[in-house]
């Protein structure tokens, strides 16, 4: 995808201004990856996992009548993991440890995850008049 280096330095400033921040990726609502700057794991099962929750978070948000998913937060014992709507075709995903704001977190993500769907929505839009 031509827009995987801007997602990519987008991910990068994300580390640099949240702070706590421990790793960053951007997969495709399918579970492909398209950017990311994690260490220590398989980018490639974590984005196959994103998938997996964006599809539960969506039929759950529906099955309750509140509408299209837009963000998961995962609290676990070390940190949290963040799932955020990017557009239609993908999801941002933010690993943090446990002493991370939140709030800002959700803040930088959303901001984030806005300018990234433009990137990929418009690399998608040229895709396919080509």
């Amino acid at each position: 995808m031509t827009a995987a280096p801007e997602v990519l330095a987008e991910l990068q400033g994300l580390r640099v201004r949240v702070p706590h921040l421990t790793g960053a990726m951007v997969a495709s609502t399918d579970g492909l990856v398209i950017a990311h700057v994690v260490s220590g794991m398989e980018p490639d099962g974590v984005a196959a996992l994103t998938a997996a929750a964006l599809g539960v978070g969506a039929r759950l948000t529906t099955a309750v009548g509140h509408g299209g998913f837009r963000e998961l937060l995962v609290s676990g014992e070390h940190g949290y993991v963040a799932t955020y709507a990017a557009g239609t075709a993908c999801v941002l995903t933010l690993l943090a440890s446990s002493d991370a704001n939140v709030g800002r977190l959700n803040l930088e993500a959303r901001r984030a995850g806005s300018r990234i769907a433009a990137l990929v929505d418009g690399a998608l839009e040229r895709q396919r008049q080509a």
